[in-house]
């Protein structure tokens, strides 16, 4: 009996200890820190900020040929060689415009000896006239015959001229600094003249090339500036310049093709080099001090706006700020600091420091 009451005594015991277990969870539960969304400042972002990868491209690109047709001799550079303006890059055999410029040069002589011969009849005959020795419908025939002699005369400079250039054609040289992006003629290939041979790619003017979607083509205005860094320089960031919007898009991709230039490129970037550009959309510029914050965040008593800002031990406390304007479910505000975390959503909720927690992906 004694021990039938000893059992009922413990059993009651141990749910009283559950019974207080539980109560414990759940008043722990009860006291969690809630949980909030929020955004950290970063003073000096201008809003919407988008990232396009693109890669380095020359302003200005050659596609060089001879001015002339023959065999090519020899070719004096490799694909990816870098040269100077000025550089002969091939040479195609010269015999056969050796001797059409030797032609030509002998036309010339033979030309200057039949206007040598007009022009001492002429004399001859003008003494005549004015002796009134013949008529002057002969001295008009001599006069004419050393017109047409002048002229050929100067018909066959002109010719031995082209030739000695048409000799100098013979040498492709660069038109300027650059990298040989292509090469489409061999040592003994015939080309025929303006074939393209080699490709030439400047490189005092570099640019940016990338695609944007058409929903974003209105961030894209010429002249705006840009930031451009490179994956392979450290994403070391310059300013680039907007100098090109492509006026229609790719008809399989949909996007535009945008062409950036550089003003002052590292030393070390190189052509095709990966690079990243950062724009921000054109209608959300900010001042230095200003930044975008949601409706939702304004915490507001009276006539004072204030947002809940986080700190270090995780408790809230009020911060008062200056609204700039309105704009759609956002407002422009000045009076945080870089690094703040604000409270953007359940801000009624909240009381002067509460431990809260920060939704995943946000660290205090």
């Amino acid at each position: 009996m004694r021990d039938g009451k000893y059992n009922i005594v413990c059993i009651f015991m141990i749910l009283c200890m559950l019974a207080v277990t539980g109560c414990g969870k759940q008043a722990e539960k009860e006291t969690k820190a809630p949980m909030v969304k929020s955004q950290t400042i970063s003073l000096g972002d201008n809003g919407d900020l988008s990232t396009y990868a693109g890669s380095v491209h020359g302003r200005y690109e050659s596609n060089l040929s001879f001015q002339v047709g023959g065999k090519i001799l020899s070719r004096n550079v490799q694909l990816g060689d870098r040269v100077q303006a000025g550089d002969t890059l091939m040479i195609v055999d010269a015999k056969d415009v050796v001797q059409t410029v030797n032609k030509s040069d002998a036309q010339v002589e033979e030309a200057r000896a039949q206007m040598s011969l007009a022009q001492a009849n002429l004399n001859r005959y003008s003494q005549l006239y004015a002796q009134e020795a013949i008529p002057a419908a002969t001295l008009d025939q001599y006069q004419t015959s050393y017109d047409a002699a002048f002229a050929s005369y100067q018909q066959a400079l002109a010719q031995s001229v082209q030739g000695h250039n048409s000799l100098e054609y013979t040498n492709l040289t660069a038109d300027g600094d650059g990298v040989i992006s292509a090469v489409n003629g061999e040592v003994g290939q015939v080309v025929a003249a303006g074939q393209t041979v080699l490709t030439l790619v400047h490189s005092d003017e570099l640019e940016v090339e990338i695609d944007i979607p058409e929903n974003r083509v209105q961030d894209m205005t010429i002249g705006k500036t840009v930031a451009v860094s490179f994956w392979a320089l450290g994403n070391s960031r310059i300013d680039g310049v907007v100098r090109e919007v492509a006026p229609m898009a790719d008809k399989t991709a949909r996007t535009y093709k945008v062409r950036i230039s550089l003003p002052q490129p590292p030393a070390d970037v190189r052509l095709g080099m990966t690079a990243s550009v950062i724009c921000s959309a054109s209608d959300k510029k900010l001042a230095p001090d200003t930044v975008l914050l949601p409706l939702s965040a304004i915490y507001q008593t009276g006539d004072t706006p204030q947002v809940w800002v986080v700190g270090e031990d995780m408790t809230v406390s009020l911060k008062t700020i200056k609204v700039e304007s309105f704009g759609d479910n956002e407002v422009k505000a000045t009076g945080l600091a870089n690094g703040d975390i604000v409270v953007t959503a359940g801000v009624h909720r909240l009381y002067n420091g509460e431990k809260v927690r920060l939704t995943a992906g946000e660290d205090a």
